[in-house]
């Protein structure tokens, strides 16, 4: 499981040129899901995502979660994350999860944030337009197979 965070003062997703979610200050998610991804890969970022310290405290160090400051999570299922372009110029994304095992886990991730936090997402499947303004900018990259 890969996901890419983003520290946003905004983000909002839309689907044929309707806004489905936003969110002010917060993290802006893109998720991807791999084949031999499973729960253990879902909790793992979930408590990552939740703790990660990249808010600046009253010293501008970045020392707050997005829990500390109680923001806000927009989550994006984003299957491109895996892939590969090793060869040619066309990337081959048969490294992703099938859509019926990514559902479920980028469900089960947001089940378990929104237990913490308001989380808002897009579409899973659709054609969405995701656009933010990245607070920073700060963006990590977590990827479960790689702790």
């Amino acid at each position: 499981m890969k996901i890419v965070v983003q520290r946003v003062s905004q983000a909002q997703v839309t689907i044929g040129g309707k806004t489905v979610a936003s969110i002010g200050q917060g993290l802006l998610l893109l998720v991807g899901i791999g084949p031999d991804d499973e729960a253990e890969d879902v909790n793992y970022l979930a408590r990552k995502v939740l703790n990660i310290r990249i808010f600046s405290d009253p010293e501008d160090k970045m020392n707050l979660s997005v829990q500390d400051i109680q923001g806000e999570i927009l989550s994006v299922s984003q299957f491109t994350l895996f892939a590969n372009t090793k060869k040619g110029n066309r990337p081959s994304f048969t490294e992703a999860a099938s859509p019926q095992i990514a559902r479920k886990l980028y469900q089960d991730f947001n089940k378990i944030l929104s237990k913490i936090l308001p989380v808002k997402t897009g579409e899973f499947g659709a054609d969405m337009k995701v656009s933010l303004v990245n607070d920073g900018p700060v963006t990590i990259i977590l990827d479960s197979k790689n702790h």
